[in-house]
């Protein structure tokens, strides 16, 4: 019997080993950005065209490679970093498994210019789909250029599935700027389609992030600082009250590495504990210096999760030093019984010297005098004393005020022969039944659900959801039909944004628009808003923006429909009454004559129901039982 295992071909297990190192341009993007890094690069250019889908290049003043090292870097499994086994144990290196080049090289058409600064020349490699087209000697600078045309061009089904330029430009967006915020001593730049999108100086930590993010992201940052034989922790947390709906702006780096723990966000979150809204989520940008040997970074491909030693101390560390920066900063409430704020001294009155009072006696006045002095004044203070002079016959404000309430029944005027009478006046419009019933139509059952009596039984109705279908369908039909009405702010209000968030915010601008959203002026990393939707108030402006921009957060959909169905369902997420809040009659009334007045008033718009229905029937057998 013949064998039927074999060894692959060099082509498809290299074509397999893409499909795990590089799944769409952002994977492209880290993996030349990091090896530009190690090659000890102070000054890295990114360029794309068509969100990496036509260009990717990386550019750098590295040491570069010799001849043999330029070929070599396309081989499988070839690397610099790892001579032994050992060596996976002490890595201070982004790539160390020899695969990134290999794999890229499989899948796209490869451009690479190196050169040593002891050189006179450098190499010229060209590679399309693993085939060494041309290898040549060339005049170039210090460092190495890569760029990569083409991705995917011959495995078309790869190609296919990649989304929109708009999402797949914030995927390199958000790659980028997790080198550049490990890295703030290296200067980066990074162009798309032939315009610049970061020009980040070299700079220290907390000026790289205010680059990154701009906007007013220096006023937000509260420094921690930790230093411990198992960590030190350098970095920065947000104030509570600057947390938003998203988790976009979270970070950790360890030893200039990025990260994803679930384990070390939760420490961060139990700091923070009391302190924040329910679904906000704090942004922090920590750097975590720990031993090499005690980490394993070889348990993913992307590198993005690390197993350490001994991940509890890290947790009460991490947790501790957070807590403590935020209670040093008087962000997180500080109980001191030994302190009476009241003694506090202004800053303004520090320098100054006590004034001596003064007394001003009059001795000419008698307490038990009985002599009228309205006119004498007692200038003991700056305010004057006058005795009260006693109200005479007060009770002749009230005389014939009895006789006068019933004489006003019956008033003839004989001159006129106008006659005025009183008329007999009913205490309701309805009898007492039909009061009864008008008066207890619906009631709200624990703030959250809504009964309202039919004919068969009852409807018991969810107030947040039929809530969320009826704004749903209001902001939908504003879209469309672009009959939003606005109502001015007197001042503008001004709302700062990252930069990613201000490039979705541009793109959303005219279904925003339609909405009842009347922006004055786009900036880089603000807008200012001199109009809102009718239901929407000036404080709800950003809450509803932040809820938009978390939801979108995934990519904004290819068409109109898709987009304009989004923001109505994220807009009616954001203003929709909450549970837990009280509704009086009329509210609860006009809620539920809405739901029903809906297209389909059965589900909400994230296809839950809104109300279920409960027959004389169905009581009658919960009592038979």
């Amino acid at each position: 019997m013949p064998s039927i295992i074999q060894l692959l071909p060099d082509h498809v297990a290299n074509q397999i080993a893409a499909g795990e190192v590089v799944q769409r341009p952002a994977s492209v993007v880290k993996e030349l950005l990091e090896n530009a890094v190690d090659a000890g690069a102070n000054d890295i250019k990114l360029i794309l065209k068509d969100a990496g889908k036509s260009l990717v290049q990386v550019i750098d003043n590295g040491k570069g490679m010799s001849v043999t090292d330029a070929r070599l870097c396309f081989e499988r499994h070839a690397t610099s970093k790892i001579r032994q086994a050992e060596d996976l144990f002490s890595l201070h290196t982004k790539g160390f498994r020899g695969e990134a080049l290999a794999s890229i090289a499989a899948i796209a058409h490869v451009e690479m210019k190196t050169k040593q600064d002891q050189e006179e020349l450098g190499t010229h490699i060209v590679i399309e789909g693993s085939k060494f087209v041309s290898q040549e000697m060339a005049v170039l600078p210090k460092g190495t250029s890569f760029a990569v045309k083409n991705l995917f061009f011959n495995i078309p089904a790869r190609r296919n599935f990649l989304k929109s330029d708009v999402v797949e430009y914030r995927h390199i967006v958000d790659e980028f700027q997790r080198v550049a915020l490990a890295h703030p001593q290296i200067y980066f730049t990074f162009y798309h389609n032939g315009s610049e999108m970061f020009n980040l100086q070299a700079s220290s930590f907390r000026q790289r992030i205010v680059n990154v993010f701009s906007g007013k992201t220096n006023e937000k940052l509260v420094p921690v600082n930790e230093e411990t034989e198992i960590v030190n922790i350098q970095g920065f947390v947000c104030k509570p009250e600057f947390a938003k709906k998203n988790r976009g702006e979270q970070f950790f780096f360890v030893n200039d590495r990025f990260i994803k723990s679930g384990y070390l966000h939760h420490a961060v979150m139990a700091a923070y504990d009391g302190l924040l809204k329910d679904g906000a989520q704090p942004s922090y940008f920590l750097y975590l210096q720990v031993p090499p040997n005690s980490i394993d970074i070889n348990i993913h491909p992307t590198k993005t999760e690390i197993k350490f030693d001994d991940e509890s101390a890290l947790y009460a560390i991490l947790r501790a030093s957070i807590k403590h920066s935020l209670g040093q900063f008087n962000v997180a409430p500080v109980l001191d019984f030994e302190r009476d704020a009241n003694l506090d001294t202004p800053y303004h009155y520090k320098d100054l010297e006590a004034a001596t009072p003064t007394i001003q006696v009059d001795g000419s006045f008698n307490p038990f005098s009985e002599e009228d002095k309205p006119n004498k004044h007692y200038a003991n203070t700056s305010s004057s004393y006058r005795k009260p002079e006693p109200a005479a016959s007060w009770e002749s404000l009230y005389v014939g005020l009895k006789h006068d309430t019933q004489e006003v029944d019956t008033i003839s005027f004989e001159n006129n022969e106008v006659t005025f009478e009183n008329d007999e006046v009913t205490s309701s419009l309805f009898d007492g039944e039909e009061v009864e019933q008008a008066v207890h139509k619906t009631h709200q059952i624990h703030k959250k659900y809504i009964v309202n009596p039919i004919k068969s039984g009852m409807i018991i109705v969810d107030q947040q959801r039929a809530h969320q279908r009826i704004l749903y369908e209001q902001f939908l039909t504003n879209i469309t039909v672009n009959l939003a009405s606005s109502q001015q702010l007197l001042f503008p209000l001004h709302l700062y944004f990252s930069n990613g968030e201000m490039q979705l915010i541009t793109e959303l601008k005219p279904s925003l628009t339609n909405t009842g959203f009347v922006f004055e002026e786009t900036n880089e990393d603000s807008v200012v808003i001199s109009g809102l939707p009718v239901n929407v108030s000036e404080s709800e402006a950003s809450i509803v923006l932040e809820q938009l921009l978390s939801d979108l957060q995934d990519g904004i959909p290819e068409s109109s429909f898709s987009q304009n169905d989004t923001i109505a369902k994220s807009m009616a997420r954001s203003l929709a009454v909450k549970t837990g809040t009280y509704l009086t009659q009329k509210e609860q009334e006009n809620l539920v004559n809405g739901l029903f007045a809906c297209k389909d008033p059965n589900v909400s718009p994230f296809h839950k129901p809104t109300f279920i229905t409960m027959r004389v029937e169905d009581l009658d057998k919960k009592f038979a039982l």
